[in-house]
């Protein structure tokens, strides 16, 4: 349940014995709990799909330490997963963050030739975070498609290396 114009991804095209084995990362900010639990949830759900018993999960305080904490663990990992959420307030703030979450991710997967699947909702208000949560009635599961998208990626690359 992509957004408009997005890709779905259907994990069970790909093999179970290739998903895995890849190792995951997940990078979740803890601002707005609620909405953030229905993206974590997602993710683990995903993970769980592709045979990840038990990626590693790291919580930052908010979506601009997202960058940093996945350059730190994409050396380690087959993917990394960031997961976070920002909502427009009535100053420039959102627009740095979001840039710079953006940005750094971006960095990151390009530096270290990880796959980092972004799952960082950016808002013009809370229901919109809601809706994209992936809790029970929303229209979207972003959590679940970051992983998905990782991971597609992640087998990718490794059928390249073989």
């Amino acid at each position: 349940m992509s957004g408009h114009g997005a890709p779905d991804i259907d994990l069970s095209t790909l093999s179970p014995a290739e998903t895995s084995q890849l190792k995951l990362a997940i990078v979740a900010a803890s601002w707005h709990t609620q909405i953030m639990d229905g993206l974590l949830d997602g993710a683990l759900r995903a993970a769980k799909d592709a045979g990840i018993a038990e990626p590693t999960v790291l919580r930052v305080p908010g979506s601009f330490e997202l960058p940093v904490a996945a350059a730190r663990l994409a050396p380690h990992f087959d993917a990394v997963v960031a997961l976070g959420v920002v909502i427009r307030g009535g100053t420039p703030h959102f627009d740095y963050v979001c840039q710079a979450a953006t940005s750094g991710l971006t960095d990151v997967s390009v530096s270290t030739g990880v796959p980092v699947g972004f799952g960082v909702l950016t808002c013009d208000n809370e229901q919109q975070g809601l809706d994209r949560a992936g809790l029970p009635g929303s229209k979207e599961d972003k959590g679940h498609e970051a992983v998905t998208a990782a991971l597609a990626t992640a087998v990718v690359l490794k059928q390249y290396r073989s």
